[in-house]
């Protein structure tokens, strides 16, 4: 099977005063790319948003809380999409200094980490990451490297690029971004005065309830609808 892989981010920056961050996928297989993007445009369409608009989690409203349901409910309905998501959730604990590295540098290496479960050499898989900078095909080009040598796949028969695009240029990259973004939201620590987004709140527990998880543990192994990993620093 050749499958697309769609990747994102959230919260990556290293002293942005956010405690977590995460790395996550959605990926399906590339006979059924069109068929999922049309059904994200339906919904658009249904729910009176701009087809040229991005439905991502810092768009999150009361306005338009029903496309976020309808969007989250699609992910699970639709049996051939997964969600892997990689959940750092203590930033401030890094040393990068102790392991010579930059944050740049342990970033593609947490990216490493999300995609290594997902791949198996009997299957094929084209890799897209959300740009992030101007470094990004540079970095995605060694991300693509290191990911085909771990799997012995060095003619990249298997792992057949990873590319950065634009999260607009492709509808899955948008569940991609509002997955993500829910589980940091629900891991963040926030001040004491801090009020919660109601919409948002609202849309997390659709996925808890959806996914039967609660965002704050690591997944079983063979969970591959839903799976989230916690990572921690040693």
């Amino acid at each position: 099977m050749e499958y697309n892989i769609y990747c994102d981010e959230s919260c990556h920056l290293e002293n942005d005063g956010i405690n977590d961050m995460s790395i996550g996928a959605i990926w399906v297989p590339k006979s059924n790319v069109y068929k999922i993007n049309s059904l994200i445009r339906e919904i658009k369409i249904k729910n009176n948003f701009h087809l040229k608009s991005e439905a991502k989690w810092t768009k999150v409203c009361t306005k338009h809380l029903q496309l976020y349901f309808d969007l989250v409910d699609l992910f699970f309905n639709v049996s051939e999409l997964k969600f892997r998501c990689l959940l750092i959730p203590n930033k401030s604990v890094l040393d990068h200094n102790r392991f010579n590295q930059t944050h740049d540098d342990w970033y593609y290496k947490m990216y490493f980490e999300m995609l290594s479960y997902i791949f198996d050499n009997n299957d094929s898989y084209n890799t897209y990451i959300d740009i992030k900078d101007t470094n990004s095909y540079k970095k995605s080009q060694k991300l693509h490297e290191v990911c085909c040598n771990s799997v012995y796949d060095f003619s990249g028969e298997s792992i057949h690029k990873i590319q950065p695009i634009r999260s607009n240029e492709v509808e899955i990259m948008q569940l991609v971004d509002i997955f993500i973004g829910a589980v940091t939201y629900a891991n963040r620590k926030f001040p004491e005065d801090h009020i919660k987004s109601i919409p948002k709140q609202k849309i997390i527990e659709r996925i808890k309830q959806r996914s039967g998880r609660n965002l704050k543990k690591t997944s079983m192994l063979r969970e591959d609808k839903f799976n989230l990993f916690i990572w921690r620093a040693r």
